[in-house]
């Protein structure tokens, strides 16, 4: 890419298609930004006890790990929890599938992308973001909990910016939940091999994260953490 006039200019036909955000005055892309803000903590304001699914948007509705994430949502929703994902297929087809057959806020916070995005049929609430930064503060702000099943870039993205907010104390805790030891175990090695060795990780950091194959297991966490949550809110009521 070169610039011109301090302008980004793609260097192709087909980067210019897909790359259009760099494209168009300043100004008006934080209108815009502002707007799908505004849009979703309007949407989103009155939503509590909800658990955000994250996963790969490869996955066929026959692979043990879709099947798992719907019985997974089932049983979250079960306990009257809502449902987040990203509003895709595959994984996030199954986390939204799993509360819809089951009665329950099932929210989907779809992206616009040059492939792989397309909703779900399983929202019965249904945003769109064009800026990831937006959605993911949508993420953190409105789930008590985060569940990563096998997935790509993206799931990554989301596991490790809830951990660095949590390291940090920029994010209340919550419940950061691997499912699929065969698929996580070899990042959990590493941390621990490697990271922790060179101590640029701390051991109570590994502390936040959670490793299981078992469903109900990870609802008995959620289960947990909300009702720590309704103490503390009971605690900060009292004069």
């Amino acid at each position: 890419m070169r610039c011109i006039n301090n302008r980004l200019t793609p260097g192709s036909p087909a980067q210019a298609n897909t790359i259009d955000d760099l494209k168009g005055d300043q100004s008006w892309r934080i209108f815009r930004i502002i707007s799908e803000f505004t849009e979703g903590f309007d949407e989103l304001s009155g939503l509590c006890d909800a658990v955000s699914i994250f996963g790969s948007a490869r996955l066929a509705a026959d692979h043990p790990y879709y099947l798992k994430t719907v019985e997974l949502s089932r049983l979250l929703s079960e306990q009257g929890f809502a449902i987040i994902s990203g509003g895709g297929p595959g994984i996030m087809e199954a986390a939204n599938k799993g509360a819809f057959l089951s009665d329950q806020l099932s929210i989907g916070l779809n992206i616009e992308l040059a492939h792989e995005q397309k909703p779900n049929d399983y929202q019965n609430l249904s945003l769109n973001f064009r800026y990831f930064f937006v959605r993911k503060v949508m993420f953190v702000r409105y789930s008590m909990g985060y569940v990563c099943m096998p997935g790509g870039f993206g799931t990554l993205d989301e596991f490790f910016e809830a951990l660095t907010l949590m390291q940090t104390a920029k994010a209340y805790p919550l419940p950061l939940v691997l499912f699929g030891t065969d698929f996580w175990h070899g990042l959990m090695a590493w941390l621990r091999s490697t990271m922790l060795e060179y101590g640029t990780i701390s051991p109570e950091d590994l502390d936040l994260i959670s490793i299981t194959d078992d469903p109900h297991e990870v609802v008995d966490i959620m289960v947990r953490h909300r009702d720590w949550k309704n103490q503390q809110r009971r605690s900060s009521q009292q004069p």
